[in-house]
C-alpha cells in the first residue's frame, strides 16, 4: 500500500506515515485487525465520504476533505461501533485519537508521496 506524509499547507505535519487506501480492497480493509495507531500513523481513504467503526478496537480522529484536500469537517475521538460522514466529503483521513489536534474546517492538506519527492 502506498505511503506518504500528510501536512497542513503551512508545513505542520499531520501524519508522518499516511497509508493511502485508494482501491476497493484497501478501503474495505482499512484499519481492521489493528490494535492501535501510533501518533504519527494514519490512513487516507480516496474516494470516501463516510466511515464506519464496526469491529474496530480503538477510537480515532476522522478528517473529512473535499477532492483538493480542503478540510470540511473533523470528527474527534470517534469510538468503535459508530459511523461518521460529512456532506461533500470525497476523502477521509483516519488518525490516532487526538492526532487531529489543530486541524479545522478550511485548512488545506498536502499529501507528499515518495514519487513526488523525486
Amino acid at each position: 500500500m502506498p505511503v506518504g506524509t500528510l501536512r497542513k499547507a503551512d508545513g505542520e505535519i499531520v501524519c508522518e506515515r499516511c497509508e493511502i487506501a485508494a482501491n476497493p480492497w484497501t478501503r474495505m480493509r482499512g484499519l481492521l485487525g489493528r490494535s492501535h495507531l501510533a501518533d504519527d500513523e494514519g490512513m487516507l481513504f480516496r474516494p470516501a465520504g463516510s466511515i464506519h467503526m464496526m469491529f474496530m478496537r480503538f477510537p480515532i480522529d476522522a478528517v473529512f476533505c473535499d477532492r483538493e484536500l480542503v478540510v470540511i469537517g473533523v470528527e474527534r475521538d470517534l469510538k468503535p461501533w459508530r459511523t461518521a460522514k460529512r456532506k461533500g466529503a470525497k476523502v477521509v483521513v483516519e488518525l490516532a485519537a487526538g492526532a487531529a489536534g489543530t486541524i479545522e474546517p478550511g485548512d488545506r492538506l498536502v499529501l507528499e508521496t515518495a514519487t513526488m519527492a523525486r
